[in-house]
């Protein structure tokens, strides 16, 4: 019996050793009766090969703007630098600008915009109408702006012009008030009777508002008639032949008589036949007084508008033309001082 006593005891031992080793042998280190924690799937322990989208995707983009100015004039220069301005602090390093300059020679710009469009340039500025038309007839696929256009219906023959030139072309206008300009003449020269009317014929939007002004100035009582030049070569021929009718000289936004001032000034200013002008840079040349814009100023609207075409924000086609907002009478001291004329109350002496 001690025997079988003293066997048994080793057997019950040997079985709690056994049982105890079974306890112990968790091969993930987990107690007893619970269940070893799955290892991470692969998708979740490894980064997503799908890069997250960056906060300014055209950061990194580069463009090319072609610049096709008409002639070089102050007014015209304000609005291609206030242009560059913009785009230069919005996208600041991102864009490279083809500048070029057709001085007055129209053929010039349908030449020049050619050539943009052979480069594939991702917008053309349009600087004054001429190089607008040309830039229209050239492309219908690159995003087209004007700047200093007065009137978009006249210079793309639209019929009744609702403010949406659609298809690839937006832009800005210079236009000011025009009835509020043969106003001017009233106020300054309520005692005149003849008032001549300069413009260049290769200009429609100069014809346009000379038609316009001439039809105002009638309004008031006035006998307005028309004096048009082709080129810059009979300009003198054809001031000489209004100011030997005329009381008052008005001329429009013109570009030739923008770029060629000084010869309305010495055939007016000897005759003492005041001018009243469209803007404030002709005004400065050969001017009395004027109703201005800041081309600068319009010129960085346009860049802005620039800057949503070429990041994708906005669709030429259904951006509105955008007008200058603020005009400012303004007067020659200088031409005034000469004519012996005191400005009325409310302008401003031209910087």
């Amino acid at each position: 019996m001690k025997k079988l006593s003293k066997l048994t005891s080793i057997l019950m031992a040997g079985a709690m050793l056994l049982s105890l080793a079974a306890c112990g042998g968790n091969p993930t280190g987990g107690e007893s009766g619970t269940s070893p924690s799955p290892a991470p799937s692969q998708s979740a322990a490894e980064p997503s090969n799908s890069a997250a989208p960056a906060n300014t995707p055209d950061a990194a983009a580069s463009y090319t703007v072609g610049i096709c100015q008409l002639v070089q004039h102050e007014a015209l220069d304000a609005a291609t630098k206030g242009f560059i301005d913009a785009i230069n602090e919005a996208l600041p390093g991102q864009v490279t600008f083809d500048e070029q300059n057709a001085s007055n020679d129209i053929p010039m710009c349908s030449t020049i915009i050619n050539q943009f469009v052979a480069s594939n340039v991702n917008l053309i500025l349009a600087n004054a109408t001429p190089a607008l038309q040309a830039a229209t007839a050239a492309t219908v696929d690159i995003p087209i702006l004007g700047t200093s256009v007065t009137e978009y219906g006249v210079a793309m023959g639209i019929k009744d012009f609702t403010g949406t030139v659609g298809g690839n072309v937006s832009g800005t206008s210079d236009l000011a008030p025009l009835a509020d300009q043969a106003a001017m003449v009233q106020e300054w020269f309520p005692d005149a009777r003849n008032v001549g009317l300069i413009y260049c014929s290769a200009e429609p939007n100069s014809q346009y508002q000379v038609d316009v002004v001439k039809t105002e100035l009638e309004a008031l009582g006035y006998t307005a008639t028309l004096y048009s030049f082709s080129d810059s070569n009979d300009l003198a021929a054809v001031t000489e032949s209004a100011v030997a009718a005329s009381d008052v000289i008005y001329v429009p936004t013109d570009n030739t008589v923008a770029a060629n001032t000084g010869i309305i000034d010495n055939i007016c200013r000897p005759a003492k036949i005041p001018v009243i002008c469209g803007e404030e840079g002709i005004a400065r040349g050969c001017g009395v007084a004027t109703l201005s814009i800041s081309y600068y100023d319009l010129g960085q609207t346009t860049g802005k508008m620039a800057v949503k075409i070429l990041t994708g924000e906005s669709d030429v086609s259904t951006m509105p033309v955008e007008y200058a907002p603020n005009f400012t009478p303004k007067y020659n001291a200088e031409i005034c001082a000469d004519l012996g004329l005191t400005p009325p109350e409310g302008y401003e002496a031209i910087g």
